[in-house]
């Protein structure tokens, strides 16, 4: 395994278009729940701890070796927004483009046949990941960190935060990122005998109720 990788797949440069997501944080900016650095960390723990979570433990998972359409029907049943569903599969499709460009691999073929409009994004990191050499921790480590750096990336713009104060929430986050990232992994190996139905199901309404909001915009600076 080279660790290094995983500095690679988690990097915001990596190109599987990431940057044109907020994460949600556009339409909290706008309901005004997210106005300056203390409410935009409120709204990272929440998706750490919801969205993140599930994400993590369906990469985890993927990286285990469970089947790839089991995992993806799980995402799908987890994510009941048909736009938050949409953008998931957008961001699948454009991380195997990258993934299969980086570290190719005869799975990612397969994935890339078996869905061609897209998989789920967190089955497709998990199963970018495991081609990479990674483990199941480092997948959950990935998709934490995704489910936080991009609605604090996003603020930036949206707010003109600091982006020192941005970055600050990220820190003070890590600790339960630790945390959240262990539980994905528990409950990704329970998965391997109990099946798919044993990942978390943690939910966000609020996210799913903006998500659906936001897709209606006739201007955005992020796609969701």
């Amino acid at each position: 395994m080279s660790r290094a990788a995983l500095l690679v797949l988690a990097d915001g440069r990596f190109p599987a278009g990431g940057h044109a997501h907020s994460g949600g944080a556009e339409a909290a900016v706008k309901a005004g729940r997210i106005t300056d650095a203390a409410t935009l960390e409120h709204f990272c723990r929440g998706r750490l701890h919801t969205t993140g979570l599930v994400a993590a433990s369906l990469a985890a998972a993927a990286v285990l070796g469970l089947p790839a359409r089991e995992l993806d029907a799980a995402a799908d049943a987890r994510t009941p927004s048909p736009a938050l569903r949409t953008a998931a599969r957008r961001l699948g499709r454009q991380l195997v483009r990258a993934a299969r460009a980086t570290w190719p691999s005869p799975e990612l073929d397969a994935l890339t046949r078996e869905f061609p409009k897209g998989a789920h994004q967190p089955v497709v990191l998990g199963l970018t990941a495991r081609a990479a050499g990674l483990e199941p921790l480092d997948a959950a480590y990935c998709a934490l960190y995704e489910s936080v750096s991009g609605p604090a990336t996003a603020t930036v713009r949206l707010l003109s935060l600091d982006p020192f104060d941005a970055t600050g929430v990220l820190a003070r986050l890590a600790p339960e990122l630790d945390q959240v990232a262990d539980r994905a992994v528990v409950a990704a190996r329970r998965a391997l005998t109990a099946g798919v139905d044993a990942l978390p199901a943690a939910s966000a309404p609020l996210l799913e109720i903006g998500a659906q909001a936001h897709a209606a915009w006739p201007v955005r600076l992020f796609a969701s």
